[in-house]
């Protein structure tokens, strides 16, 4: 499923990425981690958070990041005792608790590679110190779970493999998840035992307590018959106040008016305004407009298509925009003061861009770039993976994206996509004048395109860059006497294509950067598709 596919392809991007140098050091578990920093430690960016005291928290393949000033410094988590080396598939916030969703891939027999779930973190002091939860887990005897007049059958889930929380909501003082293998559950003691949520069975729109139901809970078939169900493999979760809840699965929307007691399912073909399609792999409410919004991939049915599908009516009927885009995750600019929003512009992450509405879907604009209004750094890529929105004290918003290749902010004071830009590249090194390198380095021009980083320490430069193969001879001249003004991290991009388009073979090759009347600087890439 592609939504597997994007995060292995964020755990495989982050290998490529080069030694980062910390900027200071502590020896916790005898180990060196970076406290401080201008950037995040990744550049596929998977979620991003931003909790009531305006913190922004950020998901990616290497890691935690957070950020409590606007992005001009940055702690990184990667490499703490609690976190070790693992990527972050999710992150939530609920009355100032941070909740963190970790895994890897895990290479399975014959090489393919699925995810892991490692474990669930949470912390009460914005980072301060961590409480650690392993990932959820059955024992081999969990066999069954009581539903009403009903001992349901329930296969265990007794390992990591495909057992990774992929989201998070909160009830009350309920902790839910949703765990793909692992299926929906929740907590109601922060995460030390959890409760398996049983949905209906793919065949079914409804289950409550009174019916009689003749199903198994699994996600896999097993050793309780050779169906596995779409409906119970979850992947995401949201909460509309105490009592109603939404669970997005491979098989449609359910929602609960009960605290997940009973369930109601709606799906592609239960309904006759219905969602796009059944594999749910994002959901989000907006609060101005009671407004549920998901992204409605096509999963079986041969009329689905891919699209966002959002439902104002508590998801009795489903409005559906952007047919064919594959999307990833929401984001909300709210008007007025909580709770009674004067109203709300939704963002929308997609594989194809990301797109935002203020008139509740009718029509949906793009910023026509995203580039660092100082460096001129751009965000080279249309796959998006994650967007949110915090207004600030001056009444001004940051709108933060995040993509597979960078993260941005707008701070927008009117207007629609209009403001500063500012983008935020992981690097590696200290910035010195005399000073540069590539990275990721090996690269792959159909995953990512490879940046060359230097500095310009005089007010006005003009920057000639050359790539040479490994024979020295001119494959593209990128820059030719640009203008560049003072930056100690400037950035440009090559794509991996010589001077006619085409994409380069396999190799080493070498560029040289001209800066003003100084010395040449050089450097080398390997290309490896």
């Amino acid at each position: 499923m592609r939504k597997l596919l994007f995060v292995i392809l964020l755990a495989v991007q982050s290998l490529l990425v080069g030694q980062v140098v910390p900027d200071s050091y502590s020896m916790l578990n005898k180990k060196l981690f970076k406290t401080t920093a201008n950037s995040p430690l990744s550049n596929s960016i998977v979620d991003i958070v931003i909790d009531d005291e305006g913190n922004v928290w950020i998901g990616t393949s290497r890691g935690l990041s957070m950020t409590p000033d606007n992005g001009d410094t940055w702690t990184n988590f990667f490499n703490y005792s609690e976190f070790g080396d693992e990527g972050i598939y999710s992150v939530a916030h609920n009355n100032g608790v941070i909740w963190v969703a970790t895994g890897h891939s895990y290479e399975l027999e014959g090489g393919d590679v699925a995810p892991e779930g490692s474990g669930l973190h949470y912390t009460e002091d914005y980072g301060s110190t961590w409480t650690k939860i392993d990932q959820p887990v059955d024992d081999p005897g969990d066999s069954s779970l009581v539903y009403g007049i009903n001992t349901i059958r329930a296969l265990p889930v007794t390992v990591k493999v495909y057992n990774v929380t992929y989201d998070f909501a909160f009830t009350g003082n309920t902790v839910w998840i949703a765990s793909y293998a692992g299926g929906v559950r929740k907590s109601d003691d922060m995460g030390q035992t959890w409760d398996r949520v049983l949905l209906p069975s793919d065949s079914l729109d409804s289950i409550s307590p009174t019916d009689t139901l003749n199903y198994s809970l699994q996600t896999v078939a097993g050793d309780f018959g050779p169906e596995s169900w779409l409906n119970h493999v979850a992947f995401s979760v949201v909460s509309v106040d105490d009592l109603i809840v939404y669970a997005g699965t491979a098989g449609g929307i359910n929602k609960s008016i009960n605290g997940g007691i009973s369930w109601r399912k709606f799906n592609h073909v239960n309904q006759t305004n219905s969602i796009s399609g059944d594999f749910i792999t994002a959901m989000n409410y907006d609060k101005s407009t009671q407004t549920v919004w998901a992204a409605s991939w096509k999963a079986e049915g041969s009329e689905e298509f891919w699209g966002v599908s959002a439902s104002s009516d508590g998801g009795r009927n489903w409005r559906n925009f952007l047919p064919d885009e594959r999307a990833h995750n929401f984001g909300f600019k709210y008007f007025g003061s909580a709770p009674d929003y004067s109203g709300s512009h939704v963002f929308v992450a997609t594989d194809n861009g990301i797109y935002r509405t203020s008139d509740k879907g009718e029509s949906w604009v793009s910023p026509p770039s995203i580039k660092d209004d100082v460096t001129k750094i751009p965000i080279s890529t249309t796959i998006f993976y994650s967007v949110a929105a915090n207004r600030l004290e001056d009444n001004s918003t940051d709108v933060w994206i995040g993509s597979d290749n960078g993260l941005a902010k707008l701070n927008e004071t009117s207007g629609f996509w209009s403001g500063d830009w500012k983008v935020f590249l992981a690097s590696s090194g200290d910035s010195k004048s005399d000073e540069t390198y590539a990275f990721p380095n090996p690269f792959s021009p159909h995953l990512t395109n490879v940046k060359i980083k230097y500095s310009v320490t005089s007010t006005s430069a003009d920057v000639s860059l050359r790539i040479f193969d490994f024979g020295m001879n001119l494959v593209k001249t990128m820059l030719q006497n640009a203008p560049r003004g003072t930056n100690e991290n400037q950035f440009e991009f090559w794509d991996g294509r010589d001077e006619r388009g085409r994409l380069v073979p396999n190799g080493v090759y070498f560029y040289r950067l001209d800066i003003n009347d100084n010395d040449p600087l050089f450097g080398k890439i390997m290309v490896l598709k």
